[in-house]
């Protein structure tokens, strides 16, 4: 072979090799630059993170001095319901059954260390003392509870049999008795205290069933196991149920609510383990009432749908930016999404990281729009007032951002967190303008969010609900609480008549059942203080 063909064949071969190693450096280019990528958003979330664990834990941008130099610069098993019967006369040859005997001796022994501290004497109505002549008691013992103390409750009902026994009677008038009052659980010896405590030790402070029978053993009643607390706390929410359904018609009865959704643990007993499915939450703003509901767990945007269209919701509905709200209410004309600002600068606050100047800039201009509702509230601003202000000062500065935004989403993209949070914002800032249209509506949905923490401290001790049954009830009873809550309404005070009156309430109509949700009854504990 010549030289020239030696020479032309090692140039080839030079060619190929270096088309080689171009491709393997751009390759390896592109590699480089979206692990560098990978780094600065990780890095963005350390630092993201350590703020949350070792700095302030506000979102709001403190003023600085700017010759001040900035220090870190770099750095349950299911039991049957048994329904109230309605108080009846009875007669002297009722028969108890083996069950109810065991029962029985069972109370006695729960109860054998329990003192009787009240005593209740209830006699039989018109009775006629020339006819009848009184030949016993008929005692029936519940458990009350008071803070720090469990005690007996008598209600001893006088008997009274015929004297003279020839003369012939109607069937049931030979022996009367005087009725006993319809208590929570029919032939329960749990009060409506004892009840109430139960609710609050799980659901107010978040202790289970078997720590809070424990406490009860040291208060002095034995054998009670967590599978009789659990019948009495299913009876219970059968009780609550249509104060619930109450309640779901009121929330939606306002035109400007709230809503947002939390985790909570079920178990799935298929796949033997807790399976992580999802409360609703909905709040209507101005009445401050507040509404919990599970549809076996789902989140799909379905479930907020059915709700607004089965109570016939109509009005502005504030939330965050999921996208199971926009999907359920894109094409809707009787709801009108409003978007949260919090989660907007959440998203830049995340940014600071890989592009302090710019994200700082989105930060600081949300911060000028904060400043707007908190002056309003310094002054004391009405509705139409606020409205107007917005107007003039806020809406200027939300025309600017959305231009802002859209811009850098285009330029940065949706590969960094400075793009990522400007997409999201421009998504979402056509929703996020309507609170310019009302002066009641929130610039953010944090009272939402405020009302599911309580979920999240109470599920890392109770850990899990047992079932969907569990979970819907647990809705029943942080529904009212959480309304309680908003209404400065004593809980314990409220569930301990709640479910004393509730037997009587079987058939009560819908106007009824409102007078008893926390807001009104409150408005009555009121009246009946003044008029004392």
């Amino acid at each position: 072979m010549e030289e020239k063909d030696i020479l032309v064949s090692t140039i080839q071969a030079l060619n190929a090799m270096n088309a080689s190693l171009s491709k393997t450096i751009d390759s390896q280019s592109k590699t480089i630059e979206s692990l560098e990528l990978r780094i600065k958003e990780l890095s963005a979330q350390v630092a993201y993170l350590n703020r949350q664990l070792f700095g302030r834990k506000s979102e709001k941008l403190q003023a600085q001095n700017p010759l001040q130099m900035d220090l870190f610069a770099d750095m349950s098993v299911d039991t049957p319901a048994i329904e109230a019967e309605p108080a009846t006369e009875e007669t002297a040859s009722t028969k108890e059954t083996a069950v109810d005997k065991k029962q029985a001796r069972r109370n006695r022994t729960m109860l054998e260390n329990l003192p009787v501290l009240k005593r209740d004497v209830i006699d039989v109505d018109g009775i006629d003392l020339t006819r009848y002549k009184k030949i016993g008691e008929e005692i029936t013992e519940v458990v009350e509870f008071e803070p720090g103390k469990l005690y007996r409750h008598q209600y001893v009902r006088i008997k009274y049999g015929l004297i003279d026994t020839a003369e012939p009677v109607k069937t049931g008038e030979g022996v009367r008795i005087a009725p006993m009052p319809l208590l929570p659980i029919y032939k329960g010896i749990a009060s409506a205290s004892l009840l109430t405590e139960i609710l609050l030790q799980k659901y107010e402070y978040h202790m289970p069933f078997y720590r809070q029978i424990r406490q009860f053993e040291h208060l002095g009643i034995k054998g009670l196991t967590e599978s009789t607390v659990d019948g009495w706390y299913k009876q219970v929410m059968l009780l609550l149920r249509p104060l619930y359904e109450a309640l779901k018609n009121e929330v939606f009865k306002s035109d400007y609510c709230q809503a947002d959704e939390t985790t909570t643990p079920v178990v799935d007993k298929e796949k033997h383990k807790a399976s992580k499915e999802y409360l609703w939450m909905v709040r209507s703003v101005m009445e401050r009432l507040v509404l919990f509901h599970y549809d076996k767990g789902s989140r799909a945007g379905c479930v907020i749908e059915g709700l607004v269209k089965k109570y016939n919701f109509k009005g502005y509905l504030q939330c965050d930016g999921f996208a199971g709200y926009e999907s359920a209410f894109k094409t809707s004309t009787d709801v009108s999404l409003v978007n949260c600002m919090a989660h907007i600068r959440r998203k830049f606050e995340y940014a600071l990281e890989h592009d302090k100047e710019k994200a700082g800039y989105a930060l600081s201009r949300i911060g000028e729009l904060y400043l707007i509702e908190r002056e309003c509230d310094e002054k004391e601003k009405t509705e139409d007032e606020r409205k107007e202000i917005r107007q003039l000062k806020a809406k200027p500065i939300m025309n600017e951002l959305k231009g802002w935004f859209e811009q850098m989403a285009v330029k940065y993209g949706s590969g960094t967190l400075l793009g990522k949070a400007a997409g999201y914002a421009y998504v979402r800032w056509n929703n996020m303008m309507r609170y310019l249209e009302d002066g009641r509506i929130r610039i953010d949905n944090n009272l939402a969010e405020n009302e599911i923490r309580p979920i999240t401290l109470g599920r890392k001790n109770y850990l899990f609900c047992g079932n969907h049954e569990a979970a819907e009830n647990m809705c029943v009873v942080i529904s009212l609480l959480s309304t309680c809550r908003n209404h400065g309404v004593n809980p314990r005070e409220y569930l301990s008549d709640i479910i004393a009156r509730m037997p009587y309430m079987e058939k009560a109509a819908h106007d009824k059942l409102v007078e008893l949700l926390p807001h009104r009854w409150k408005l009555h504990q009121t009246q009946s203080m003044t008029n004392r």
